[in-house]
Order: structure tokens, then sequence, then C-alpha cells
């Protein structure tokens, strides 16, 4: 019996492995070129399996890039759940932490949106978080406000959270972290004004 537990948990650990090596393979690939030249024949090569072992372990495509969206979440709310609400400097350091380890994926998805169902599906999970992230964070300065100036604010400090706001600030203009997050602290404290 004892061997036999020990035969399954092997092979368990081993199961467990090779879905993980899958998920990074698909996430580095699907980094850096869009989805559909992301082959599964290029992903299973990556991780030194055959494209069978990716189809019995994921099913499909579309299903491979849905548990990196789950990957990425699982990672993701923790980190950002710290942000401390009522606490600009705070909440925007942990906001940029979470874009510097993730944005340029998170980019490169909603570059794609449109075009591909899978992400649009995804897009439309992390746009309600981030919604629900800004109204937990800031809820001292919502909860001074009614109505229509209340949803003008939520959406003015959806805007300047946004991963766009960091892509603009960091990749387009340039600026180092610091600055990034300076910046958009700056614009969070105008807009709170």
């Amino acid at each position: 019996m004892k061997i036999r537990g020990y035969e399954m948990r092997a092979r368990a650990a081993s199961a467990a492995a090779t879905g993980t090596r899958i998920l990074e393979a698909a996430r580095a690939r699907l980094l850096v070129q869009p989805y559909d030249k992301t082959t599964l024949d290029d992903v299973a090569a990556d991780a030194g399996v055959t494209v069978q072992t990716v189809l019995r372990r994921f099913g499909s495509k579309e299903e491979l890039a849905r548990a990196i969206a789950e990957q990425i979440r699982q990672e993701a709310i923790p980190q950002r759940d710290t942000a401390p609400a009522g606490d600009v400097v705070g909440a925007v350091a942990v906001l940029i932490e979470h874009y510097e380890q993730l944005g340029d994926m998170v980019m490169q998805v909603l570059r794609q949106e449109l075009r591909v169902p899978v992400f649009a599906e995804i897009t439309v999970v992390g746009r309600a978080y981030h919604r629900e992230w800004v109204a937990r964070v800031f809820a001292p300065w919502l909860a001074t406000r009614a109505g229509a100036r209340r949803e003008r604010l939520h959406a003015q400090l959806v805007a300047v959270c946004d991963v766009y706001t960091w892509f603009l600030l960091r990749r387009q203009a340039g600026l180092s972290r610091r600055s990034a997050e300076d910046a958009i602290r700056e614009l969070v404290e105008k807009v709170l004004a």
C-alpha cells in the first residue's frame, strides 16, 4: 500500500510540474507575440511536452489562456488587495508594484481583446476588479459625494489608476518607476482635491 501511495503522489507531483511548465511556456509566448501567432506546437515544444499533453491537460488554446488568466488573478489579487483604504501613497505604491510585474502582459491582452474572444472575457473580469478596487481604496473620498458627483469621481480615479496611465508614463514617456509612481500619486491627489 505504501508503495502505491508513493507512486500516486509522485505521479500527481509530476503532473502538477508538467502543468506548471505548460503554463509558464504559454505565458512567456503570449507576452511577446499575438495570440493568433502562438501555437500549441510552440507551447508544447517550449514546455518539453507533446501537443497531446497540452490538450489533455487544458483542452484547447482558449482554456489554456483562461488557465493563465486564473493563475495571474491568483497572483495579482492578493498583492493588489494589500492596498490600504484611505492611504493614497500606499495604494499607489501597491498599484505600481502590480503594474511593474504584470502591466506589459495586461497591455498585450488589451491590445487583442477586440479580436480574441477569450481575451475579451478576461478583460471584462479585470475591469470589474479594478473598478471594485478603486471603490474600496478610495472609499473615504467617494463617501463624501453622492449621485453623479460620486460616479464622476469614481470614473476619474479608475482612469488615473488604470494600466493605460502606467503604460503611457512608463513605456511611452520613458519615466522611471519612481517618477511614474509620483506622477500617478499627484494625479490622484489632484482628482481628490
